[in-house]
């Protein structure tokens, strides 16, 4: 029997990714449901090609183009966030949340709520939900899955094991383009330098969340939630060749490790077809090619982000959330231009330090703390401007 999926978010990275592997093995799986932002022509020729039944965009005022769009087929056009839920709700075994930012949090938790197995590759859900998506997904009988390829690599490891018998988890990090810079040479880095990662061809703002590091503390958040372990049981280690993914140490003395090329289409393949596995097209690995695997840990005084992230995550409450907003806030003026490179952080850490916490209680809460924060980081923007 085929596996029915709807993905939320299909015109984007990774739903393009989750899309070549599913049109690749037609007879493992249905497209029942797809949405995207606003990228109507392409949501359009993903329904036709799929056979999908329904199709939604989440701007309202798209839903006329849509609908011509898709003139003579049998998918049904919505719009809307109600438009969204539905594609959550459907009859979907698995719905993919692609959705970026906090836009997804809804959908996410529509999902979870009808008790789905959901592929998680939206990083909000958990960094400004966690609590409010674990505690949903333990009562409706839901199924989180890592799509991150962090997170993705830690539970291929776990695969078979208890929670008593892990040590602790090692999250790896590429470092990013400035791993090997200067606090002089990052303090006046430009956004055409801060984007240029690496090893991974990723959208800007991740882009410089890499180079800040602060995706890899953000990724330390979703890992506590994911697998209930404490942050000071959580560690970060630089690998600049990203071929370990991340690795779990065991009670025992026991490390493994996921290897892999960096090919998103892997992790979301073991999400797609869990507890099997898939074939990919992915490059297979050549490790005598590759010849050495390096390490070293993270530099705390040139990468702050970690330790507001860290700290954001002990504190708990809207601590995360007000970490996230600002960040993105923060991210957006640098790629335009209004603030330096090494502002991001200080940026941030103003705004965590101004912020009243509380515990969340809806995602409408979350909402709100994420809309408020905004508000809160063009003060602290303009207040280091004068």
């Amino acid at each position: 029997m085929r596996r029915k999926i709807a993905i939320l978010g299909a015109t984007g990275s990774i739903g393009k990714s989750t899309l070549d592997l599913v049109e690749r093995s037609p007879d493992r799986f249905e497209v029942l449901a797809v949405s995207a932002a606003t990228n109507v022509e392409a949501l359009a020729d993903i329904a036709r090609r799929t056979g999908a039944k329904l199709a939604v965009v989440a701007e309202r005022e798209q839903l006329g183009k849509l609908q011509q769009a898709l003139g003579g087929t049998d998918c049904q056009a919505g719009a809307g966030e109600d438009a969204l839920l539905e594609v959550a709700r459907s009859e979907a075994d698995l719905v993919i949340a692609a959705i970026v930012g906090c836009a997804g949090l809804r959908p996410v938790m529509a999902a979870v709520e009808a008790g789905k197995t959901v592929a998680l590759a939206n990083k909000e859900a958990l960094v400004t939900a966690g609590a409010l998506m674990t505690d949903a997904a333990a009562r409706h009988g839901a199924t989180l899955l890592p799509v991150d390829s962090e997170h993705n690599a830690i539970f291929q490891c776990l695969a078979g094991s208890n929670l008593q018998d892990i040590s602790r988890l090692i999250l790896t990090a590429s470092g990013g383009p400035f791993r090997t810079a200067s606090a002089e040479t990052m303090a006046s880095a430009t956004p055409a330098q801060a984007v240029a990662h690496p090893n991974w061809s990723m959208g800007a703002k991740i882009s410089v969340d890499s180079a800040t590091l602060m995706n890899k503390g953000l990724e330390l958040i979703e890992a506590h939630y994911l697998f209930g372990l404490p942050s000071h049981r959580i560690d970060i280690l630089i690998h600049p060749q990203s071929v370990i993914h991340s690795l779990v140490e065991f009670v025992d003395g026991s490390v493994l490790a996921q290897l892999g090329s960096p090919d998103m289409r892997i992790p979301i393949s073991y999400a797609l077809a869990w507890p099997e596995r898939m074939e990919t097209p992915a490059q297979r690995l050549d490790l005598a090619a590759i010849a050495r695997l390096d390490f070293e840990e993270p530099d705390a005084q040139r990468f702050p982000a970690l330790r507001l992230t860290r700290e954001a995550l002990e504190r708990g409450g809207s601590a995360p959330i007000v970490l996230n907003a600002a960040n993105e806030v923060a991210v957006a003026r640098f790629l335009a231009g209004a603030i330096r490179f090494a502002d991001i952080a200080s940026i941030v850490e103003e705004t965590l330090q101004q912020a009243e916490i509380v515990n969340p209680q809806s995602i409408e809460q979350v909402l709100e703390i994420d809309r408020m924060t905004r508000d809160q980081v063009e003060s602290v923007i303009k207040a280091s401007c004068d």
